[in-house]
């Protein structure tokens, strides 16, 4: 006799694609007529700008920009000079066939911006950027437990808590700050570049919205009335919710990336700083969930036949942050450095049987004042590596966020220290072992030299591998030697064999 389980049915998200693309664009700046010649380019800045992402049948496309700044020295000598230029960028990716529409996340990094002089008049400035897609697909999973116990066969019940991807989505919001400096500060005449990361510090599922905060830190160079160049950093909080389609417990939790849509600084004839900026944070929404499945089957007195499957679930095993440290020794004498950033880059991952190793590249870019008081910069590359224990054969998404940077004089060089933080999520990638049905076979005739009573010592196995082996059961065996839980390694046992 033939026993189905019943099916149930898991509504979930499918991380569909994760994907990186690097890309190159260079962008020609003509100088207006009331700026000098080009004499030497100091240095180079830039902040990428997610604009617009866009699901087109077989494929999604994102693009976006990145404010680049050129600062140069002129060629009659004067004071340094610096033009800023909008460089675009539009990325595809091709998706599977057959596709269900979902949700796009994207993560843009900026690799690396220089410039050159191609004349007097002409400078071409160059960015690399580099951007992650993950594409997010509703999906239903089907999973066998028998609605109502099969008379003769015993069957091992587990249960599995899993965390499934429920919900993604995005919410737009803006910040118009009025920024001061201290008093102590000199006062400004003329920006140079600015750069805005927003930085999330808390993040809730409340039932039917998720709210979080954080703070975006504008970081601004600019040139004081003295004529010296100095950076400063400023922080403006910011706190939002977004409305979700479901409504979710306290086991809920959401992951959000926050991406710059626009950034505006301008300087008044005060001296202060007026911040207008766009940012989506882009969420994910997961939950935990647990389930009860049939691991495995057997009659004591009759032969069983069961048929098994895996279930496979798009599940989340861990989300955790970490932080990579990193030094680089530059040459170069002074005694001030004026501006330090790094440019951290998506990690590459080696894995091994019980970790993943994560190298990670990433460009210093340093702007200090040398010998006489004259604008130097210099710029070097990065590579740190750490590793993690991983499951070997889940998928980590490694994403690094905006990193804090600073540059200490010595002898003859510069020491540019970074903290980097890094996000980190293993997603499942093996499945669940499920009995989805069992066939009764014919009657086992008992072997009449069998004793109903066996004495024997326990072991590495448990409960149900002993009762299995016997052709007892485990609340047989429970109930003879006084069991709640498993037995202790070289305790005797007393199995009844019906």
């Amino acid at each position: 006799m033939e026993h189905t389980f019943e099916t149930n049915l898991i509504s979930c998200l499918d991380m569909a694609v994760q994907e990186i693309q690097n890309s190159e664009q260079t962008q020609q700046i003509n100088l207006p007529d009331s700026m000098p010649d080009v004499g030497t380019i100091l240095a180079a800045w830039g902040q990428v700008i997610l604009r617009g992402k866009e699901w087109r049948g077989s494929g999604i496309s994102v693009s976006g920009g990145v404010m680049a700044w050129v600062l140069y020295a002129p060629e009659d000598g004067g004071q340094a000079q610096s033009i800023d230029v909008w460089i675009p960028f539009q990325m595809k990716w091709e998706l599977p066939a057959d596709i269900p529409e979902g949700s796009i996340r994207i993560q843009c990094l900026l690799r690396f911006v220089d410039a050159r002089s191609i004349s007097a008049r002409k400078i071409l400035a160059r960015a690399g950027i580099g951007v992650m897609a993950m594409v997010c697909t509703p999906k239903t999973v089907q999973y066998a437990v028998p609605n109502q116990p099969i008379p003769g066969v015993e069957m091992l019940r587990s249960t599995y808590p899993v965390r499934l991807m429920k919900e993604a989505g995005e919410k737009n919001f803006f910040q118009d700050e009025a920024l001061s400096l201290p008093e102590s500060a000199p006062l400004p005449e003329k920006l140079i570049y600015y750069h805005l990361d927003p930085v999330l510090l808390d993040k809730k599922v409340l039932s039917d919205k998720i709210v979080f905060r954080g703070v975006s830190h504008l970081h601004a160079l600019y040139r004081s009335e003295e004529g010296q160049l100095h950076a400063w950093n400023f922080e403006a909080s910011f706190s939002q919710y977004a409305p979700l389609n479901g409504e979710y417990g306290t086991d809920a939790q959401g992951d959000i990336l926050l991406s710059p849509t626009s950034v505006e600084l301008e300087l008044n004839d005060e001296g202060h700083f007026h911040l207008k900026c766009g940012i989506v944070a882009q969420y994910l929404i997961t939950d935990r969930q647990l389930l009860e499945l049939i691991q495995d089957a057997y009659s004591p007195g009759r032969e069983l036949r069961i048929q098994k499957e895996e279930l496979d679930l798009p599940g989340i095993l861990e989300t955790r942050q970490e932080t990579i440290y990193g030094e680089q020794t530059i040459a170069g004498e002074t005694d001030l450095v004026v501006d330090v950033c790094f440019l951290p880059d998506f990690p590459r991952q080696i894995r091994q049987e019980d970790r993943v190793d994560l190298e990670m590249p990433g460009l210093f870019q340093v702007l200090y004042y040398g010998e006489g008081r004259g604008l130097h910069s210099a710029s070097a590359h990065w590579e740190g590596s750490q590793s993690w224990n991983a499951d070997a054969s889940g998928e980590l998404i490694a994403v690094p966020q905006s990193a804090q940077s600073q540059g200490i004089p010595g002898s003859g060089s510069i020491l540019a220290k970074t903290e980097c933080p890094i996000s980190l999520t293993t997603l499942s990638g093996q499945g669940i072992p499920m009995v989805t049905g069992v066939e009764m076979g014919e009657q086992i005739k008992p072997d009449p030299n069998r004793p109903s009573l066996i004495l024997r010592r326990a072991g590495s196995q448990l409960l149900w591998e002993i009762a299995k082996e016997t052709g007892s059961t485990v609340e047989a065996i429970r109930t003879a030697n006084g069991l709640k839980e498993e037995p202790a390694a070289g305790q005797m046992l007393l199995i009844p064999v019906p």
